[in-house]
């Protein structure tokens, strides 16, 4: 035997006997670069919110201070953050409603090849093209698209051009309104909440809906009781989805929408057009902030056991 392979094989026992070493070294890469690139950039956004920017040179002044938080604490931008979270729960919630009863569907009834065309219907819209499908909608929304024809063609235009009037939409056709705004977020991310559900519910034993049933449950008290508070975690984990990639997106407001910024806008305008790095990393902190809120709550609610 050679002096190689009897090391190969003494190094080979070594491992084999400790497990958890070999455990480590595998994490080991992984970690590092989670450990170096994100949290390490994480660091380095958080230090430079702490900056500021001078106002005669507009160059960034190296000094600890919270004058981009105190800037960060004003009306207009207070407006955007609350902006941004109210379409960003209202996506998250559109999204519950519509994805419980699909998922329920597929994970209760559909079966064979019909569970199989669900899941490449609910998986088809995310084999295009991020831009193209918000282009798409852009177009479907537009005054010249496929939904003004429609309420036009029913006779139903007033009703359209009434809920465009109202202060809460701001928008002279859907493409330029919150509604488009919504409805996009909606089709975009719908996916990410309907998979999470369908998983949890498949999780459901059937022997525990045979069990409420014998002892004289009716379906809709079964539901209630059972179905659906084990589906929470499902549910929960698909909320992080969609809270979160709404919470931080700004191509779809940039293209569909009002003129007023959500947290994304503000943090590429400050970041790219006013030059203003301090004041973009303190913008940045605010979805950072609002999702460790979100992951702990999700997290008492068993999301991560979803995942």
């Amino acid at each position: 035997m050679t002096p190689s392979s009897s090391l190969s094989n003494r190094l080979s026992t070594y491992l084999f006997n400790r497990p958890n070493l070999v455990l480590c070294l595998l994490l080991l890469p992984p970690l590092l670069w989670l450990g170096v690139i994100y949290l390490g950039s994480l660091f380095s956004l958080l230090v430079q919110s702490f900056f500021s920017i001078d106002d005669f040179t507009g160059k960034v002044v190296y000094d600890l201070s919270l004058n981009s938080y105190a800037r960060l604490f004003s009306a207009t931008n207070l407006a955007i953050i609350f902006r941004t979270v109210m379409m960003a729960s209202a996506v998250t919630v559109i999204c519950g409603i519509i994805a419980f009863p699909l998922a329920y569907y597929i994970a209760r009834f559909a079966s064979g090849r019909t569970k199989a065309l669900f899941y490449v219907a609910v998986m088809l819209p995310l084999w295009s093209n991020y831009l193209v499908r918000v282009y798409s909608w852009k177009l479907i929304l537009a005054k010249e698209g496929a939904i003004h024809w429609m309420f036009n063609a029913l006779g139903l235009g007033p009703l359209l051009e009434w809920i465009l009037s109202l202060p809460v939409v701001e928008g002279s056709s859907l493409s330029t309104s919150y509604i488009g705004t919504a409805l996009t977020f909606i089709y975009i991310w719908l996916p990410f909440m309907v998979l999470p559900i369908q998983a949890a519910l498949e999780r459901v034993p059937r022997s525990l809906l045979e069990a409420s049933s014998d002892l004289g449950a009716r379906p809709g008290e079964t539901f209630r009781k059972v179905i659906f508070p084990l589906a929470i975690p499902g549910i929960a984990a698909g909320s992080i989805f969609t809270f979160s990639l709404t919470l931080g997106d700004y191509i779809i407001p940039q293209l569909i929408g009002s003129s007023r910024p959500f947290i994304g806008q503000a943090v590429y305008q400050f970041q790219g057009t006013a030059g203003d790095i301090p004041m973009a990393a303190a913008f940045a902190m605010v979805p950072i902030v609002i999702m460790a809120v979100y992951l702990t709550i999700a997290k008492r609610l068993g999301a991560f056991d979803a995942l």
